[in-house]
């Protein structure tokens, strides 16, 4: 029940901080970086409706279309945040009105944009939700073009970021491109960057030392391969660990005062997946 509790805290946060990014960042500049309340901004410069009512539908719509289409895979997670964004949005809406643009520069804006929602959406992500809109799309696009999940979820952005081409000027249409772009670059760091750790192959003439060191200090798990050399044809063992960054640095000044002739060799791992036994 508590980890449950967590898990809708994480998500309610990450959703707010989304709407946060695109209140006081993309709707001043009118950047519409590729995502629903993006296209959202742009029906709303032909129809008189605050942005949240228009995400609201769209979101609604689109989860409608993809229930009917696609069936069920979206799960409670997506229709929550999906359903919650434009409330949060309404609220900014309610306590800010008329608001302008804190930087009064659109590249600064969008900047600044990704930066946060990077954040917000490295959350949801974490936690096997997302904020709708355009993740519904990019599965419509998968189930009925063949594309794969990341290209469709670019397509789909891209798309939206030059629709504003109908409602704004050249730099604008350029800035939501690129903003759009670099957005899904920040997200991916936001998403694997602070999860990468290294994989670690060490050969050594005191192996054992550095075995102990790795188990009783590091408090880490390694694993012990035999090998042969190439050149010599001499058998060999070597030691393979996983650590985090700090974890590295520490492994790395001990080896290289145990052994400096050691041959180690690293290699970033962003993902460790443990299948259990059944």
């Amino acid at each position: 029940m508590k980890s449950k509790c967590k898990e809708f805290l994480i998500i309610t946060l990450g959703t707010l901080i989304v709407s946060v990014a695109v209140f006081f960042f993309m709707m001043p500049s009118h950047v519409t970086v590729g995502s629903g309340t993006g296209l959202a901004m742009v029906i709303c410069s032909f129809i008189d409706l605050p942005v949240s009512v228009v995400t609201f539908l769209l979101n609604a719509v689109l989860l409608l279309i993809g229930f009917l289409l696609v069936g069920p895979e979206f799960g409670a997670k997506t229709v929550y945040c999906a359903l919650l964004m434009p409330v949060f949005l309404g609220i900014w809406e309610l306590i800010f009105p008329n608001f302008q643009s804190i930087t009064q520069d659109p590249l600064l804006d969008v900047i600044c944009y990704i930066l946060v929602v990077g954040i917000g959406l490295a959350m949801l992500f974490s936690r096997n939700a997302s904020s709708g809109g355009l993740d519904i799309v990019a599965k419509l696009m998968n189930k009925f073009l063949g594309m794969e999940m990341g290209k469709a979820m670019g397509l789909a952005g891209i798309l939206v970021a030059l629709s504003s081409a109908l409602v704004y000027d050249k730099k604008i249409v350029v800035i939501s491109v690129l903003g759009t772009y670099f957005g899904g670059m920040i997200v991916d760091h936001f998403i694997f960057g602070m999860n990468i750790k290294r994989r670690v192959c060490i050969i050594s003439q005191h192996l054992e030392v550095i075995k102990d060191y790795i188990l009783h200090e590091l408090h880490s798990g390694a694993s012990l391969n035999e090998i042969i050399g190439a050149y010599d044809n001499q058998p060999r063992r070597e030691i393979i660990t996983i650590v985090d960054k700090q974890e590295f640095k520490l492994l790395m000044d001990f080896v290289r005062k145990t052994d400096p002739k050691a041959f180690i060799t690293v290699y970033s791992v962003s993902e460790i997946c443990y299948q259990p036994k059944k």
